[in-house]
């Protein structure tokens, strides 16, 4: 699916093979593969969360709900998993300041972000290597029997492809036509058990902290239909394989970019 993507946005044969065309395209992709950085001993005094409760009930007792170690803030940074980050550099197990890492090629080509939006958002930004230069989307097309979110433009050229959770059995995506109303920057969370078929009998309605381990992540981009949303998520490595409660749910790091892409009344179309 990413292949083909590619090869859309790209004005190629979307055959999802590897072909001769596709190769030379990736060529010119500039940005290296991997990157070599060294570990700065303020990035092991930063605070952490290490002790989220399972239960949503007893995260909304937390004062903020952060990244639980530094693996798990490297690997959102870098956009990729805590298994591949220690496959990458086994010493993270037992990091230290000077050490030198071996990191995916993902820093931003441009971090200047516009002077109106939060400085809290700018800085989640910056953490989670978005480049402040992004294209506006025109339209957004969410499939679900792909699970995968897609980016417009004005010429309805491809010019985004996010892998998505899109819904359940139970809570099936909402098909039809739908627009943008407003997006939350580092969100709280308002759980209503009410909502939510499979919530235990004794929930209470709890508010939230805000935080990457938030259940909704770093963002909510909502919708005109109600308590429906695009989010970011506390568990990535889940993004298109778990369910969701009809929501639709991207990484943190493509939330955000979304996030930037967008404005109020952008239209947003969900497909079977």
């Amino acid at each position: 699916m990413a292949l083909k993507g590619f090869q859309e946005a790209r004005g190629l044969e979307q055959s999802g093979v590897l072909d001769a065309a596709s190769r030379k395209a990736l060529a010119g992709e500039r940005a290296p593969t991997l990157i070599r950085m060294v570990l700065k001993a303020e990035a092991l005094e930063a605070s952490f969360t290490p002790d989220i409760p399972s239960r949503i009930v007893d995260q909304a007792t937390l004062p903020f709900l952060g990244y639980r170690n530094l693996v798990e803030k490297l690997s959102e940074r870098f956009h990729t998993s805590s298994d591949i980050l220690i496959r990458l550099n086994p010493g993270l197990k037992a990091p230290r300041a000077g050490m030198e890492l071996l990191l995916p090629g993902l820093l931003p080509s441009d971090r200047t972000y516009e002077p109106g939006l939060p400085a809290r958002w700018r800085d989640v930004l910056a953490d989670l290597n978005i480049s402040a230069s992004q294209p506006r989307a025109a339209k957004i097309v969410v499939s679900k029997s792909q699970s995968v979110l897609r980016v417009y433009d004005a010429q309805d050229r491809l010019i985004a492809q996010f892998p998505a959770t899109t819904g359940s059995d139970h809570d099936p995506l909402p098909l039809g036509k739908w627009m943008i109303r407003t997006i939350a920057f580092m969100p709280t969370y308002h759980y209503n058990p009410d909502l939510f078929w499979d919530a235990d009998s004794s929930d209470q309605k709890a508010q939230l902290s805000e935080g990457p381990n938030n259940p909704v992540g770093v963002v909510w981009i909502d919708l005109n239909k109600p308590h429906y949303g695009i989010h970011g998520t506390p568990e990535p490595t889940l993004i298109g394989r778990s369910q969701s409660h009809g929501c639709i749910r991207l990484s943190n790091w493509d939330a955000a970019r979304l996030a930037q892409m967008l404005r109020a009344d952008t239209p947003a179309e969900f497909v079977a």
